[in-house]
């Protein structure tokens, strides 16, 4: 692919390796994107972070580190059956993956495209009503993204991938994108709130 897609593949691999079950190494150099091959007997090449396109995936990088940490879905219950579920796992024509990360205090939705082309109005199942908000996006142009995030998914009532419950959202190219159920709470008035992080 051109420049700028072998940037936006490398997010997306990331995004996939970080949000699958198991555990996590990142190779010397990975995390901004060095061209040569690593090699003992020379340094890392840091001066490739003057280019923009390597910061911004080093920026990336960064921030997925501290998303995952901040999300227990992606590793609490990585060693059991629980913590994992495909939702989307065999549509190879269109090069997308979609599953879930759960953990008792929360669930999360993760889709991966690895197709240059976007697709509009992708449509999954999804395990409950409601909103779906959109809590991380590899097309933020803080991370060389485009800005075309994919947005909110709001749950309807067709049963779809074993579930009661399905959405339609675009998903950009070769992106990793994730959703976190908004929640509705009521503070010491009464008054209902809505929580969900704001996307990245």
């Amino acid at each position: 692919g051109s420049y700028e897609e072998n940037f936006a593949g490398m997010r997306a691999f990331l995004g996939y390796m970080y949000t699958h079950v198991g555990k996590k190494l990142l190779f010397m150099g990975t995390e901004f994107g060095q061209f040569r091959e690593w090699d003992y007997a020379n340094s890392l090449e840091w001066f490739m972070l003057d280019y923009d396109a390597h910061a911004k995936l080093q920026n990336f990088v960064k921030e997925l580190n501290y998303f995952y940490l901040e999300n227990p879905a992606l590793w609490e219950e990585d060693c059991d059956p629980s913590g994992f579920n495909w939702i989307v796992g065999d549509d190879n024509k269109q090069n997308i993956l979609v599953y879930e990360r759960k953990c008792k205090k929360e669930d999360l939705i993760v889709a991966i495209n690895f197709s240059p082309v976007t697709r509009e109005n992708y449509e999954f199942g999804l395990p409950s009503a409601g909103v779906y908000s959109e809590v991380f996006s590899s097309e933020n142009k803080d991370f060389g993204g485009s800005g075309n995030n994919p947005g909110d998914i709001k749950a309807e009532k067709k049963p779809m991938h074993g579930m009661n419950y399905s959405g339609k959202v675009k998903i950009p190219a070769l992106s990793v994108s994730i959703w976190k159920k908004k929640t509705q709470t009521k503070n010491k008035f009464g008054i209902q709130k809505i929580s969900g992080r704001d996307s990245k």
